[in-house]
């Protein structure tokens, strides 16, 4: 049994205060360095993509602009989200006050619906100019698409007030004092919010990316067949090394997604586990904040152009 002078409490006069976290110095500044470098990564990244959509008139297309609100959630997620949850996870002792624990909640959840929904208005992008190549231009507009992310934001906004007035009991925020974890029972608000919030964009994203890596292996076959008459064999690596791109990226998307976010929704809704695993699921989908640039902006050949412009600082000068 613990000896009552080596348990130590937020409020240590309090039987119901919470108990502090007991990690080592050394964990302890090696977590803090490690979440700080991901938050600095993340803001870094995601400003570089921010900017040069920004800045060059040439990027001024609907996918960019699609690129563009996904970076600006990211890098609230970098900048907000990342570094107050680090503060939540590792010090058990919630020094903020409540209402700014439910906040910190609503914020959260909307970073990540802004961003989960960019994702799916990139795979409806990419579906439409792999599949309608020939109206693609006529059906993606910069306009529209800016009203498309202006619907995006705003339901994503009024959508999570939602859950967060009915899922957060303001009265009843935690286990214990000084701490700021929401705990619920699980009922149909939840489970309506797990549909909305999972079920339904993977399923638009999984099946519009397979849609496209079946429609993308069919014409490189076409673009073989009717070639390999005329053509050596090296057309026959370039469509095999155009499948294996294409399946390529479908895997790196659909995998990050998943393996991002179904393990947290997982714990969040159904409160499955509560050791150390479950101190890294929470971030998990932060941590999508910054692979989203690497995959959605690095892959671009223009992204690598404008950001030494950037770092060099010759953007007058372009």
């Amino acid at each position: 049994m613990e000896d009552q002078e080596d348990v130590q409490y937020c409020f240590q006069d309090r039987n119901s205060s919470c108990r502090k976290a007991l990690l080592s110095t050394s964990i302890y500044i090696t977590l803090y360095i490690f979440f700080s470098l991901i938050s600095a990564v993340t803001v870094f990244l995601n400003i570089l993509v921010i900017i040069s959509i920004s800045h060059f008139k040439q990027l001024h297309t609907p996918t960019n602009l699609l690129i563009l609100s996904l970076a600006v959630s990211d890098l609230l997620v970098g900048l907000i989200v990342i570094p107050v949850t680090t503060v939540a996870l590792m010090e058990s002792c919630w020094d903020f006050g409540l209402y700014f624990c439910v906040f910190f909640f609503y914020f959260t959840c909307l970073c990540a619906s802004l961003s989960l929904g960019s994702l799916v208005l990139i795979s409806i992008d990419r579906y439409v100019a792999v599949c309608d190549p020939l109206l693609y231009h006529s059906k993606i507009t910069i306009t529209r698409m800016m009203c498309c992310i202006s619907i995006n934001w705003c339901f994503c906004i009024i959508y999570e007030a939602a859950i967060a007035k009915n899922v957060v009991n303001v009265q009843v925020p935690s286990r214990c004092l000084k701490e700021c974890l929401i705990v619920e029972e699980l009922n149909w608000i939840k489970i309506i919010g797990l549909l909305f919030s999972m079920f339904v964009p993977c399923s638009i994203i999984i099946t519009l990316y397979c849609n496209i890596f079946v429609v993308a292996r069919s014409q490189a076959r076409k673009v073989f067949s009717k070639e390999a008459a005329s053509v050596s064999g090296v057309k026959t690596v370039q469509a095999n090394k155009s499948e294996k791109k294409a399946a390529k990226t479908l895997a790196i998307v659909v995998f990050t997604f998943l393996s991002c976010w179904i393990p947290f929704q997982l714990y969040f809704f159904f409160i499955l586990i509560d050791n150390l695993l479950s101190f890294f699921i929470s971030f998990l989908p932060l941590v999508n904040s910054l692979i989203n640039p690497i995959i959605y902006a690095l892959f671009y050949p223009w992204f690598k152009v404008t950001a030494k412009l950037i770092l060099t600082l010759k953007l007058r000068r372009s």
